[in-house]
């Protein structure tokens, strides 16, 4: 079984685990619970057994899950399915692999501003999915393992010692592809990840002016490097001037933007009038 697959076997137990220890139960009693054997429990927490779709929603609904964290797991799931079984790094071999998703793994304060594309580190597996896939050249196969990919990359969320900080215009959140019940599943995932400890969200209202006009995305990774996305792709950059600058911009988006209690009632808003849309489009 190669690397790559190992690895995010590791990362879906990993999540499992904390879960489980969050929920203040032992494995003997989630196996019991879930209806499963206690070996099986430890098997996929440890990384050395990839669970069914059926075990694995035994164990979500054992562990008493919200239905955004069933979808990141089953996502985390859908990751391990797709690796190749061979001896290559993940992600070796996948034209879409990022930089930013690499800059991202090994930083430990990260700092993104988004003005049409959700960050990477938020998008839901379908939202990635139209991303890769409109890329030129794309094909079936490389779209899966890309999304795959950026899936378990986004596993550093969840780690202690991690800072992230998100900040987006309106138009992020209303800028969609596929469908508006795409959007209503990228917006509870959004909902969810607000609610982390190591994580910041904050938005950009409409009614208020940006502080500087947006001409692209960019994620400051630590104070080392800042991630710049132009219209062909992302460069990464060192330089001391350009990352100062970058640094000062960002903390205008973010005096600008809403977080908490505030934040939360946007996105309720938004998935609001896209309940609404999705009716009319039924209808």
């Amino acid at each position: 079984m190669g690397s790559e697959r190992r690895e995010r076997m590791g990362v879906l137990g990993g999540r499992l685990r904390v879960l489980r220890t969050e929920a203040g139960l032992t494995g003997a009693v989630l196996a019991q619970r879930a209806g499963v054997g206690q070996p099986t429990v430890s098997k996929v927490e440890t990384g050395r057994m990839v669970p069914s779709a059926e075990v694995l929603d035994r164990l979500t609904r054992a562990l008493g899950l919200g239905e955004p964290t069933v979808r990141e797991v089953r996502d985390l799931l859908a990751a391990v399915l797709t690796a190749v079984d061979s001896d290559q790094p993940a992600g070796s071999g996948t034209a879409f692999a990022t930089a930013v998703d690499e800059e991202v793994r090994s930083a430990r304060l990260v700092r993104s501003f988004q003005c049409v594309v959700l960050p990477a580190m938020l998008q839901s597996a379908e939202y990635a999915r139209h991303v890769f896939a409109s890329e030129p050249n794309s094909t079936p196969e490389v779209v899966g393992r890309a999304v795959a990919g950026r899936v378990e990359r986004q596993s550093v969320l969840y780690e202690p010692g991690r800072e992230s900080v998100f900040v987006l215009t309106e138009a992020v959140l209303r800028t969609w592809p596929g469908t508006p019940e795409l959007m209503l599943a990228q917006l509870d995932r959004l909902l969810a990840v607000e609610s982390l400890s190591t994580v910041r969200l904050g938005v950009i209202p409409w009614r208020r002016p940006v502080p500087v006009l947006p001409r692209h995305g960019f994620t400051l990774c630590d104070r080392r490097a800042v991630v710049v996305e132009t219209f062909n792709g992302e460069r990464v950059s060192v330089d001391a001037a350009e990352l100062a600058a970058y640094e000062e911009t960002f903390e205008r988006f973010e005096r600008a933007a809403v977080f908490g209690g505030e934040v939360r009632e946007l996105l309720l808003r938004v998935m609001k009038e896209f309940r609404d849309l999705g009716d009319t489009v039924t209808h």
